[in-house]
């Protein structure tokens, strides 16, 4: 929970879904000074919380009862008797894992692997279609960027470098087709301006139509919890 930090000028606290709550510490700050400055937040940590909490309700739960696919595969799970492993392929539009027919898809273990199966599965979906997704903007709105590279961090949609690199997190092809496209808009329009003042927001609400609109639309998504 609490964790020194030679970077951080002041005692701050992060809480995420998954994570929990974290606190920086810097070096010249005591543990004992970082634990009286996080009881004077109690009130403030139990909000945010319960908020957190309900977005990790919000976390799949796989089953063959229940129907989930990616944005080109449908997951198929199956139990193999005598097996030992967890296994997982894909083979045309399907996703197959397979696991132990002695344990519960319900268990931990089996979640978490089908999780990264998953995620693995859309990393293959974003390298297949967010490149070709930024250059027909790029055409269509006459953007000019170096190159497209497909990442998975645990808290931005996407980014922009200084050298025009667009940086696009793999889960988006979690999202609605308009809110994956705002993302590659949102960050097409960073070529031109690179800060969030008002001519980047209007930049943006030109081509996609309501910027504002889809930006509130995004934070009903968290890039940790799928």
């Amino acid at each position: 929970m609490f964790q020194r930090s030679a970077k951080a000028k002041h005692v701050s606290i992060r809480i995420k879904p998954i994570e929990g709550v974290r606190v920086a510490v810097p070096t010249r700050v005591s543990f004992e000074k970082a634990e009286e400055f996080l009881r004077s937040k109690t009130e403030w940590m139990k909000r945010h919380l319960q908020s957190i909490k309900v977005q990790e309700n919000k976390r799949t739960i796989y089953s063959q009862a229940q129907p989930f696919h990616t944005f080109k595969h449908k997951l198929q799970l199956q139990p193999v008797i005598g097996s030992i492993a967890l296994k997982a392929k894909i083979y045309k539009d399907i996703l197959l894992v397979t696991y132990p027919a002695h344990k519960s898809e319900a268990d931990e273990e089996v979640q978490q692997f089908i999780r990264q199966a998953v995620e693995a599965t859309y990393r293959l979906e974003a390298k297949a279609y967010l490149p070709e997704r930024v250059a027909y903007f790029a055409q269509k709105f006459g953007f000019t960027y170096n190159k497209v590279i497909i990442k998975n961090t645990s808290t931005r949609w996407g980014s922009c470098s200084a050298s025009n690199n667009i940086n696009l997190n793999l889960h988006l092809m979690r999202l609605p087709e308009s809110l994956r496209d705002y993302v590659v808009l949102h960050e097409l329009a960073h070529t031109v301006e690179k800060n969030h003042g008002p001519r980047f927001w209007a930049l943006l609400d030109r081509i996609s139509g309501d910027a504002r609109g889809l930006d509130q639309k995004m934070k009903a998504y968290r890039v940790a919890i799928f």
